[in-house]
């Protein structure tokens, strides 16, 4: 073989290899059958939040009413039209500052509280499991259940205003157009605080026992424990509880609708998916509750982040 040619064969590259098995392996992943057992929960995800919320961005930039069943109507389009009319309403307004009542008044509660009460749980030997469960019950018990013994403790001569006797306020909690937010941000720290406890209860177990034994051994008391250890350790889950409990509150609607009788007094607890179930289903403008549910999950999305920068700082 001539120089010439040895030469040539080293400078062939040979075929080129194709990029197809690699941009395909690159997509599916190390493991391709992930995605087939994902795939079902993916399509529940499009077909439940992304579709409708895909949906409602678009009927709220239409002039939208609804129809009979395949009766075809124009729908022109309006711009932000509905945009204008629901940040220009005085209820509007006023429902976003009850929600912000309530979220002041929820969130640092919720996240306190739940935190407090689960490494307390956390550290009981006897009826660990009772208390744990006793924590959860309200939780999972209906709504309407749970209601009517609120409806008891706070009415105008309920239980509360019993032993308060003549400090109890006038009018009552739920009819007081002052207390009714923060009685309903009350119910509502109440009612779920057994999740949130759990999810507590789960970040603790990660947490070094080693730790608490050094500082034990250094004097560090149960309070600075507390404060050094246990809440910088728990910080990813006061990230996820105080990002539940703020959707949790910008969603409300059961509570007072059922205990203050459709947000009332004159509007002091009206939320603003409460508005959007009048202007929707009740008054048949889907338009502006579309559009009022958009604001909201902006809203939403922007307390979001600066609750995640807050709560949970830079990462590396």
């Amino acid at each position: 073989m001539t120089t010439d040619s040895a030469v040539g064969k080293l400078r062939d590259p040979g075929p080129t290899p194709d990029p197809a098995p690699r941009r395909r392996k690159r997509f599916l992943g190390r493991q391709p059958f992930g995605l087939a057992f994902s795939a079902p929960y993916v399509i529940f995800i499009l077909a439940v939040l992304a579709y409708p919320l895909g949906y409602a961005v678009y009927i709220s930039f239409h002039d939208f009413f609804f129809t009979a069943p395949g009766v075809a109507v124009e729908r022109p389009f309006v711009g932000l039209q509905n945009y204008i009319q629901v940040l220009s309403d005085p209820d509007v307004a006023r429902s976003f500052l009850n929600i912000g009542v309530f979220l002041i008044i929820n969130v640092p509660l919720t996240v306190a509280l739940s935190l407090i009460l689960a490494n307390a749980l956390n550290r009981v030997k006897r009826l660990r499991t009772f208390f744990r469960v006793s924590y959860y019950v309200p939780y999972v018990t209906a709504s309407v259940a749970v209601v009517g013994v609120w409806l008891f403790l706070f009415s105008q001569n309920g239980l509360v205003n019993a032993l308060l006797g003549p400090l109890a306020p006038d009018p009552s909690w739920l009819v007081n157009s002052t207390l009714a937010m923060p009685t309903v941000a009350l119910y509502v720290t109440w009612k779920q605080l057994g999740f949130f406890i759990l999810l507590y209860l789960a970040a603790l177990q990660n947490i070094p026992e080693e730790l608490y034994e050094s500082a034990s051994v250094d004097g560090a008391g149960k309070v600075r424990q507390f404060f050094s250890i246990t809440v910088p350790g728990v910080r990813s889950a006061s990230v996820l509880v105080t990002l539940l409990a703020t959707i949790t509150g910008a969603n409300l609607f059961t509570e007072p609708y059922l205990l203050t009788g459709g947000g009332g007094p004159d509007g002091a607890s009206t939320s603003p998916v409460f508005l959007m179930y009048q202007e929707g289903i009740l008054q048949g403008n889907p338009d502006t509750a579309a559009a009022l549910g958009v604001v909201l999950v902006l809203g939403v999305l922007v307390i979001a982040l600066i609750q995640r920068r807050l709560v949970g700082g830079k990462e590396d």
